[in-house]
Order: structure tokens, then C-alpha cells, then sequence
């Protein structure tokens, strides 16, 4: 159920001089801003490859994390006409560790898409950006805000969080989305005097800064917010409880089994299928991931090799939280001559050379147990 125009105008904070709280909020940023390896000195104009790149790492993931990935892709690949013929492989193995890697497929399908259609320039409306592979909603807001001055307002999780204390939204998220978006957008700055670009971008990346710095999921800083004064949720005392979100419904336990086969000093190892979940990624041969699988069922799934006799199961089980299900495997290892022939889809690389393998988390975590002690 979203606002009409009336309560929003009504919800909208104002000074008691009739200042609007976007000024005030600008001008906290102007001051305290923070510097991040995507956003240029104040006054400069943003990058847009720069923006969208760090926009799709941040995405479910933190600032601190993003930041040496961003760096190392920069110096890497500089540009999207570089990143846009680059290898998928290559995009893959350079991502690894960084998650949700349907991320990293839609990153370099965008590059291309660019490089391509768009002659290596990224489209500066709203309308064109989400026309690129793997850019929706927020991502296309938010490179058109900040990239390009266009007038619109990224929500992220730091905006949601803002935004519902200011106005005290009693919806719970996601349902409360679409009222957010439209009371954030009524924090947007004017345009600069001047003629110059609106400060879209600027108040979009205030909000977020807010969001990190002051108004915390835990004991937010509020005496040092600048919209302190007309925040509902301050007023009423219970700040922390905003935004309202509905019951967290968590995945049923999957289990199943990794076996971790070598020869001599090199892996056994074969590429998980395009589509789906860890797409394209590295792993060592595994069976299924079922909930309720037992054990002796995950075993029947192990790769027929010559030379293995027995299957030696490693002490205790490898975990992993995926988004919608955790998951709980047992290792089996097993060593072959060294003559022994890969399965057919699967492949031998030395151990020496792991790291430049596209290797998911959760198969860092079962090859660092298998090779164990």
C-alpha cells in the first residue's frame, strides 16, 4: 500500500525556519563525507564504469569487503572496454571469494553488452542502464543519480533504514518498499545554482553515508544526525526498531558429500554448470545437495576413478549459509596413481595453482579439509 502525494507532503521534515531537511543534509555531507575508492573528491565528476562496477560488488555485500576486489578489477581491467573483452574465466577467478557469483556472470555480460551496443559508453538514463544485463531498479537509480545528475533515488539497505526511522514506517519490509522510495525521494537536493547538474547523487550517497556512519541498525549516533530534529523514530524513542521487518524465514538443512581426489600433487576438479546457483564456478566432485540426504546416499555419488578402493571420510563436516539454505557436507578423499585419468567434465590442476582457480567459498572450506591433517 503506497502514500498518496498528501501524506508524504505531510510526513516531509522541515526546520522550524522552513528549511528544507535535504539542505541540511547535503551540507552534513559536504562536511563529513566518506572517501571510498569508487567516489572521486568532491566537485568531480563520477566515473560512470566506476560507479556501476562498485554498485554491482555491493551488492549484498560490505563496504570493507568490496574494497580491495574493486581495486584489484581496476588495476586489472580500468575500463569496460577492457573488462568487456576480457574472459568470463577470467572474471570468474577474480571474483572468487566475493559471493554470489551470478554477479560476477551478469558483470561481464554487461561489459559486453556495452562495449557492443553501447560503443564502450554507459547508457545516461534510467531507461538505457536497465536495458544492460544484470542492472535493475536500484542500480540503474543509482548510476544515473550519481554518475549522471539524473533526479531519482536509489533505496538501498542504508536508505531503507533512514528513511523508515525519519518518517516511522510501520509497514515491514519488503512490503514497505515502494512507500520508502517515495518518501526518500522527497530528500533529494535542488539542482546547483548556476545551471549545474542537481545534487541527486550527492544526496542519494548522503543518505548511505548517514545510514553507515550515524544511523546504525544498533545504537544509532542520533545527537550527531542533522535530521535529528523532525525524526519520528527519535521522537518516539524506539529508533532501533526500524525498519519493521516481517519474520526471517530460513531454508530447510541441505546435506550431501565433497570428495577431495588427488594425484600426487595436483586436485581433481570440474566446473559447476552456467545457470544456477555458483554458476561456472570451480568445485571438487560433490554429490547433490538435498535436504534430508543421508549419508550413504551422498556416498553412492562419488566419481568412479581406477585406483580407489575405499573412500576415506575426513572427521567432522564443512558448512556453509548460502542465502536461502545452509549447508552441511562430509569429505571423502582418496589419492590415484599418477597415471589415473580424469572422469570425463573434470580435470586435474596442481595445488600450487588453487588460487587462480574460481573457487566459491564453501569449496575453499572443503579442499582446505580434505588436504588437512
Amino acid at each position: 500500500m503506497s502514500a498518496s502525494s498528501a501524506t508524504i507532503k505531510k510526513k516531509l521534515p522541515v526546520a522550524s525556519d522552513g528549511t528544507a531537511r535535504p539542505g541540511l543534509l547535503l551540507a552534513w555531507y559536504d562536511r563529513h563525507r566518506r572517501r571510498l575508492p569508487w567516489r572521486p573528491p568532491a566537485g568531480e565528476r563520477a566515473d560512470p564504469y566506476r560507479v556501476w562496477l562498485s554498485e554491482i560488488m555491493l551488492q549484498q555485500t560490505g563496504v570493507k569487503t568490496v574494497g580491495p576486489y574493486f581495486e584489484k578489477f581496476l588495476a586489472r581491467w580500468p575500463g569496460v572496454d577492457a573488462l568487456g573483452r576480457a574472459s568470463l574465466d577470467d572474471v570468474l577467478r577474480m571474483w572468487a571469494g566475493l559471493g554470489y557469483y551470478s554477479r560476477a556472470r551478469n558483470l561481464h555480460a554487461c561489459a559486453v553488452a556495452v562495449l557492443r551496443d553501447h560503443g564502450g559508453a554507459f547508457p545516461d538514463t534510467e531507461e538505457g542502464l536497465r536495458s544492460l544485463p544484470g542492472v535493475g531498479p536500484y542500480t540503474a537509480a543509482a548510476i544515473a543519480a550519481i554518475a549522471f545528475g539524473r533526479r531519482t533515488m536509489p533505496v538501498d539497505g542504508n536508505i531503507e533504514r533512514v528513511v523508515s526511522r525519519l518518517f516511522a514506517v510501520e509497514q515491514t519490509l519488503p512490503q514497505a518498499k515502494p512507500l520508502i522510495r517515495q518518501l526518500a525521494a522527497t530528500l533529494l537536493g535542488e539542482s546547483r545554482a548556476g545551471g549545474e547538474k542537481s545534487r541527486a547523487g550527492d544526496s542519494a550517497q548522503a543518505l548511505m553515508d548517514l545510514g553507515s556512519s550515524i544511523c546504525t541498525p544498533k545504537k544509532p549516533a542520533c545527537a550527531l544526525c542533522p535530521l535529528n530534529d523532525d525524526c519520528a523514530a527519535r521522537a518516539r524513542g524506539d529508533q532501533e526498531s526500524y525498519p519493521r521487518k516481517a519474520p526471517k524465514k530460513s531454508g530447510a538443512l541441505r546435506r550431501g558429500a565433497a570428495f577431495v581426489v588427488t594425484r600426487g600433487d595436483q586436485l581433481l576438479v570440474r566446473s559447476r554448470p552456467e545457470k544456477g546457483l555458483l554458476g561456472g564456478m570451480t568445485e571438487v566432485p560433490g554429490s547433490d545437495w538435498l535436504a534430508a540426504q543421508d549419508d550413504m546416499a551422498a556416498l553412492q555419488q562419488a566419481p568412479v576413478l581406477k585406483g580407489v578402493a575405499r573412500w576415506h571420510r575426513k572427521a567432522g563436516t564443512v558448512t556453509h549459509v548460502f542465502t536461502h539454505f545452509p549447508l552441511e557436507l562430509a569429505v571423502y578423499t582418496a589419492k590415484v596413481p599418477a597415471r589415473a585419468r580424469a572422469p570425463e567434465g573434470m580435470r586435474w590442476v596442481p595445488v600450487a595453482t588453487l588460487d587462480d582457480e574460481a573457487l566459491p567459498s564453501v569449496m575453499r572450506k572443503v579442499i582446505a579439509h580434505g588436504l588437512g591433517g
